[in-house]
């Protein structure tokens, strides 16, 4: 694929009312997260002044719990703002985009690369909010499931402020560019 435009595996990317809609095996908790999700005002106000268009490009897959935690936020995002839209491509069919957005060595998701206009890649983010990476990085001794624990305590306390914030940030320092 890698002779595929990011223009063109950003039309083939599934939306996220169709990503909803298609069989997985969590696909009732990713339903009952986008009916809860909500964006703060305030950065709802701030996505709201962007006005020259982004597209987001997100690498994930249905089972990985941190996109279960950030997606169905940034889906709410883009659905309240005109200027912003967004498409998911699985990280496994798409190898290269995958490789060039490495955490270290590693595959982690999702990634989220900010293409503007023209399809061309201003930024990135993913895969977690930096401070949960932090933490995540510093606590690999601790067994997988404790691991995780406490990750998804992490964002049930944040509610998503954190991703957000970030996300808009990476939008905003391409803006100025």
């Amino acid at each position: 694929m890698t002779d595929i435009s990011l223009e063109d595996r950003f039309n083939a990317g599934e939306s996220f009312a169709d990503f909803l809609t298609r069989p997985h095996q969590y696909r009732d908790l990713w339903n009952a997260l986008y009916k809860r999700a909500t964006v703060p005002e305030d950065l709802l106000g701030r996505a709201r002044q962007i006005q020259k268009p982004w597209h987001l490009l997100i690498l994930s897959e249905d089972w990985c719990g941190d996109s279960i935690n950030i997606l169905p936020l940034v889906a709410k995002l883009t659905d309240a703002v005109p200027s912003v839209d967004l498409r998911i491509l699985g990280r496994d069919a798409n190898p290269d985009l995958m490789n060039a957005h490495l955490t270290g060595k590693s595959r982690s998701i999702p990634v989220i690369m900010l293409l503007d206009d023209n399809y061309v890649e201003r930024g990135s983010w993913g895969p977690r909010p930096r401070p949960l990476q932090e933490w995540v990085m510093a606590h690999m001794d601790l067994p997988k499931a404790d691991r995780y624990k406490e990750v998804r305590t992490w964002y049930a306390r944040d509610h998503g402020v954190t991703s957000l914030t970030e996300i808009l940030d990476v939008i905003d320092r391409a803006a100025s560019v």
